[in-house]
């Protein structure tokens, strides 16, 4: 949804114009698209969202009107954006007359909700920063957009509509020929493209989807993470109410939250790397499923169906496996060093904890598993497989079991965070609300 005459979106796809040409070329067979089948379209996409789909419709096309471009510069653009999917002109009809078209469609549609609504004087974004932010990245792609389009002059076009209507709109039209010519994008240019985005107060997916992305290299580092990851990520999936889809759905899901940053494949990647630790290591099966258990509140009862501790981790490799053979084939995992340096650190945080959570018990109400057994997996972890594995593992029983955090406690859970090369915002998504405030 948008207010009108700010940029104010939220909306989590391709919108206004742009997303109505999207549409359009989605929509193309290959047959000529009649001016009657175009106007329908036009008025469904207006209605979508209740008719808030108009608002940015008529906004963006009224700024185009207002800049006074040339005919030539709006035919040109606009039929590079909808793919060729559909060109006034043929149906005898300018570009600019099209604009108004779309214009009056959006007035219709807001009419019904309120029926003296008349649209207000536009407000081009012009705004410098971004204008010359936008014109960087344009020139960027103009070698490989010269190579994909036909029409040599459609950088300039773009640059026109950028700088002389809308730097909000040419941008969304520069993104959006980038998708229909099939321009390749490198990840570093994307990741650019997507913090522009984020300026003009677009959802990621405006940007990313449809964008061919020449990714880097899937790989287990941390960069990009924003919250908890791994195993420990993995377990907040199967608390409680997890259950309207079966365990190898859930995981499948997980794996989808990799963010618009990262590489398709890193989320499995990472848990891929926590789970092989943990399965290869000498660790008893009983301390794996107490672990787990405790994770996950004992929203997955792995020990009533009958697995192990291993068969689990098994099965969720099997649906990393599967992710990865699918979004990067030639991903070999390569598990980076195990933290040694920082098993006694996370072994005092076990046992602070251990000290507070004397006597209590995850799920006490049915098959109850004591603190101290969670304990004594947890240090296990720490000394046999990996440190850093053990410490979000922590992280996430003191989160299930609600225990209070002293400041001077979360200061040092900050410092191992920074050590592991957690994110900023890790503790701020799983135990910061358990911090007692002095």
């Amino acid at each position: 949804m948008m207010k009108e005459g700010t940029e104010e979106f939220t909306y989590i796809e391709d919108f206004g114009l742009t997303g109505l040409t999207e549409r359009l070329s989605i929509a193309h067979t290959g047959s000529a698209t009649t001016l009657a089948t175009a106007l329908r379209w036009a008025e469904e996409f207006a209605d979508g969202s209740e008719g808030e789909n108009a608002i940015a419709l008529g906004e963006d096309a009224r700024r185009l009107l207002a800049s006074g471009l040339p005919e030539r510069v709006l035919r040109m653009v606009w039929s590079a954006a909808a793919g060729h999917a559909f060109d006034p002109v043929t149906h005898g009809m300018e570009t600019r007359v099209w604009l108004e078209r779309l214009s009056e469609v959006s007035v219709a549609r807001l009419q019904q909700d309120e029926p003296t609504y008349s649209p207000p004087l536009t407000h081009p974004v012009r705004d410098e920063r971004l204008h010359q932010a936008v014109l960087k990245e344009l020139r960027t792609a103009t070698p490989a957009l010269l190579r994909a389009s036909a029409s040599p002059e459609l950088v300039d076009g773009l640059e026109r509509i950028v700088t002389e209507a809308d730097s909000n709109v040419g941008f969304r039209l520069f993104l959006r020929v980038l998708k229909t010519h099939s321009v390749s994008v490198a990840h570093e240019d994307y990741l650019r493209l997507l913090a522009l985005g984020l300026d003009f107060g677009f959802h990621s997916g405006v940007v990313h989807d449809g964008l061919a992305i020449r990714w880097r290299p899937v790989d287990t580092s941390r960069d990009a993470l924003y919250q908890d990851f791994g195993l420990s990520q993995l377990s907040r999936y199967f608390t409680s109410g997890w259950h309207h889809r079966t365990p190898r759905a859930t995981i499948a899901r997980a794996l989808l939250e990799e963010g618009y940053d990262r590489p398709p494949g890193s989320e499995a990647a990472i848990l891929m790397e926590d789970v092989r630790r943990l399965a290869e290591s000498d660790l008893p099966d009983e301390m794996i499923t107490v672990l787990w258990l405790a994770a996950t509140n004992r929203g997955h009862n792995i020990d009533e169906m009958g697995l192990t501790g291993r068969d689990w981790l098994e099965e969720v490799l099997g649906v990393c496996e599967q992710r990865l053979a699918n979004v990067a084939p030639t991903f070999v995992l390569t598990p980076a060093a195990v933290r040694t340096d920082l098993a006694g650190s996370v072994l005092r945080e076990i046992r602070e904890m251990a000290n507070v959570a004397v006597d209590m018990q995850i799920s006490p109400v049915w098959r109850p598993v004591a603190a101290g057994v969670v304990t004594d997996a947890l240090e296990q972890t720490t000394s046999r497989v990996d440190p850093d594995l053990a410490f979000r593992l922590l992280l996430r029983t003191v989160q299930v079991m609600r225990l209070p955090i002293a400041e001077e406690q979360y200061e040092r859970y900050q410092v191992l965070g920074r050590q592991f090369h957690y994110s900023e915002d890790h503790f701020l998504h799983s135990v910061e609300d358990l911090v007692q405030k002095t």
